[in-house]
């Protein structure tokens, strides 16, 4: 009985791995080594009596499936599991000789559903496994690109996305998530491809809604102007949440490089700070001349002048009045202008800067702010 259902089995199984191998792409090597090791494997947990190894062979051009019991031949009496005595193996075969491996074929008693299910699960695991990593795959393209996704779940700490077709799940750790985003199960949201990470069953798609770049796929689905190479994100730097920067520029002295990115009525930017949940942007046009460019980065605030005072290093002097709009709160706009020039600034107003001279612009005054 056991030997016609695993006929039977055989019959059907080493076609289904053919045409598993055209469709899916996976190898029937990869399926005859993983079924082998499983057989092997569930062979052992059925029959916790049976003593010495177990090996299956696989023969997909007869369409068999073999089981052997392989065991250490030793001349001691005192055995291990997985050893035979020298005595005993010379019943079986006479040539053998002490550190030989005995190997005996046996047909396994009631063991076909066992073994039908096993196939089963590794087929399904290996094609799991080979359209995952088909899909990570074509995802390491998609690093650095925007992305629509549907959360699926949300934890304490993580949220997971679905992304494309739904055939990969992408995850948002705690610091990608944005201050004050609430996430749900069912949000379709955009999401930033941050990272690919292959690697077995580790293997993951890290998103994000904290990184510039996401700022500036966002204008670039907005603004054809940009997918068309007339203007050029140039920097972004960002405040998740708060604030943003944006340095633009355009080759083509005909095309307003900032007009271009608000829209008419602003509706393009409007689109972008729609999709942050309210985010500021500011959009900087950028400059060659870079104390030119500190100047604009300090927008919306007016500066009277930029002094440098060593490499990368710069002193911004604005109105009075204009101080703390150039600090802005907690610093922050003096900060973001930092990071998008990548000079050190230091904002005086012009009251600070009438009492020191050229040399002393290093001094501490009791009005200024410092951003780097």
């Amino acid at each position: 009985m056991a030997k016609r259902s695993n006929k039977e089995m055989m019959e059907e199984f080493f076609p289904a791995l053919a045409d598993l191998e055209r469709e899916k792409g996976i190898s029937e090597e990869a399926f005859i080594e993983a079924l082998q090791n499983a057989l092997a494997s569930a062979y052992k947990k059925q029959f916790e009596g049976a003593t010495g190894n177990v090996e299956v062979r696989l023969d997909p051009e007869k369409r068999t499936i073999r089981f052997y019991r392989t065991r250490l031949v030793v001349e001691s009496e005192e055995l291990a599991d997985g050893e035979i005595s020298l005595e005993e193996a010379k019943t079986i075969k006479k040539s053998i000789k002490a550190g030989d491996i005995l190997s005996e074929e046996f047909i396994p008693q009631n063991f076909s559903r066992i073994a039908a299910q096993t196939a089963k699960q590794v087929v399904l695991q290996k094609i799991h496994e080979t359209e995952r990593d088909n899909t990570l795959s074509e995802f390491s393209d998609k690093e650095g690109e925007l992305m629509s996704g549907l959360v699926r779940k949300v934890d304490m700490r993580n949220v997971y996305i679905e992304l494309g077709k739904g055939q990969i799940e992408g995850l948002m750790l705690p610091q990608d998530q944005a201050p004050g985003e609430k996430y749900y199960t069912g949000d379709r949201i955009k999401v930033y491809v941050k990272r690919v990470k292959s690697g077995g069953r580790n293997a993951q798609v890290l998103v994000s809604r904290t990184a510039p770049g996401l700022v500036k796929r966002l204008f670039e689905e907005e603004v054809p102007e940009i997918k068309q190479g007339l203007v050029t994100i140039k920097a972004v730097s960002r405040e998740p949440g708060h604030r943003t920067k944006m340095a633009i520029a355009s080759s083509d002295p005909r095309i307003d490089a900032v007009g271009a990115c608000v829209g008419n009525k602003g509706a393009r930017v409007n689109a972008v700070v729609a999709e942050l949940g309210g985010e500021k942007i500011d959009i900087i046009p950028w400059s060659e001349n870079p104390l030119e460019f500190i100047a604009k980065a300090l927008s919306p605030a007016t500066v009277v002048s930029v002094t440098q005072i060593a490499e990368k290093s710069a002193v911004a002097v604005v109105p009075d009045e204009k101080l703390s709009l150039a600090i802005g709160r907690d610093g922050q706009n003096a900060r973001l202008a930092a990071r998008l020039t990548g000079w050190k600034i230091d904002v005086k107003s012009e009251s600070a800067a009438e009492k020191l001279n050229l040399g002393d612009y290093g001094a501490p005054a009791e009005d200024e702010g410092t951003a780097e």
